[in-house]
């Protein structure tokens, strides 16, 4: 097992990594506060480690709640199912939800515990690549609005993570190459030797060789830790987390919340910034064939929707509706090289409809 720490001051906490971490009661009963449990988790993932999770909070008054799988039930709808079972079996301040799934389950897990009573305890345990090695790291919790993704929503830290990478056996191959995209991502933003490691081993994860998926989280979570521990709530650095995902985020909202996976989303969206780049004189040719070249090796979409899918004028009204929109400016995550990007709203509009208007199938 592998341990990371993301240093918040007193607000500090582990991420545990490796093989059959689920069903262990050591990791994670110290992070329990009080009597109660509450386990959230979805109808594709109960069946296969709810039982085992439950086994890990032996002692504890546990409960769960089950909901529907999938980005389009990323909905205040199906949050109040959490709100219901916390409320109706009279969980209290002290009580502790558990994140069990993927990205969406730990995403609503997340904000209801910073809403119920106005904020408990809870944990991630993430059980997809993409959640992972993204979103049960840094405490970003929401929903969706079908004008916005993750519009609606709250910073709220977990007490830890615990990442069993034996999870990965059950996901779909789809599901693994939406993560991989977080994974590239990493790589393109700010550490160019991890970018070179992952041409020379995507073949490996795809296979889903152990040390291989190990080596690919661990350095992904601690890239993640260190700008987190930086930047919280996204004032700065934080936000090249972002890279693509302005792009696709439109795509996900555009088409429909779960027609496109996030990560498939991001990948399309990375493609649309990296060709934005090179039209800005950043990059060159060769490197748009370069990161093209590791996105369809992970087998992910690098063309967006086509304007008969959603149109110039869509896209833009979605982008406008992004987080990241400051002063009414559409700020975007943009590359300098391969290992180099960089935040901004001060660019040509132009390059933006010109690549909207290009960058089609």
């Amino acid at each position: 097992m592998k341990t990371l720490t993301v240093d918040l001051g007193d607000r500090s906490y582990p991420i545990y990594i490796g093989e059959d971490l689920l069903g262990n009661p050591e990791l994670v009963k110290e992070f329990v506060k009080g009597q109660q449990v509450l386990i959230v988790t979805n109808t594709t993932v109960a069946p296969l480690y709810l039982e085992k999770c439950q086994q890990a909070f032996a002692g504890f008054q546990v409960d769960s709640v089950i909901l529907q799988d999938g980005e389009q039930y990323k909905t205040l709808e199906e949050l109040n199912k959490i709100f219901d079972k916390l409320i109706g079996n009279h969980f209290d301040r002290k009580c502790t939800l558990v994140a069990l799934g993927g990205g969406v389950i730990g995403d609503m897990t997340g904000f209801a515990a910073a809403a119920y009573q106005r904020g408990v305890n809870f944990i991630q345990i993430p059980t997809t690549l993409l959640s992972q090695v993204d979103s049960s790291v840094g405490g970003k919790t929401g929903v969706n609005h079908p004008l916005g993704k993750n519009m609606i929503g709250a910073f709220h830290q977990p007490q830890c993570v615990v990442i069993d990478t034996k999870t990965l056996d059950t996901l779909e191959d789809r599901q693994l190459s939406a993560g991989l995209a977080e994974v590239i991502k990493y790589g393109l933003i700010g550490d160019y030797p991890f970018f070179e490691w992952l041409e020379d081993n995507l073949p490996r994860l795809l296979a889903r060789e152990p040390e291989a998926l190990s080596e690919a989280i661990e350095r992904s979570c601690a890239n993640k830790a260190r700008i987190v521990a930086l930047d919280e709530k996204e004032a700065g650095m934080r936000a090249l987390f972002n890279l693509g995902h302005t792009f696709g985020h439109a795509i996900e909202a555009g088409m429909g919340y779960g027609a496109w996976l996030h990560g498939e989303g991001v990948s399309a969206g990375t493609m649309q910034a990296v060709y934005m780049s090179k039209l800005m004189g950043n990059i060159s040719q060769a490197e748009q064939d370069r990161i093209q070249a590791i996105f369809e090796l992970a087998k992910l979409p690098v063309l967006p929707p086509s304007s008969a899918e959603m149109s110039d004028g869509k896209y833009l009204d979605l982008m406008a509706g992004d987080k990241k929109v400051q002063n009414g400016t559409i700020r975007l995550v943009l590359l300098k090289t391969i290992g180099e990007a960089y935040v901004t709203g001060d660019y040509s509009h132009d390059f933006l409809t010109k690549t909207l208007a290009e960058y089609r199938p």
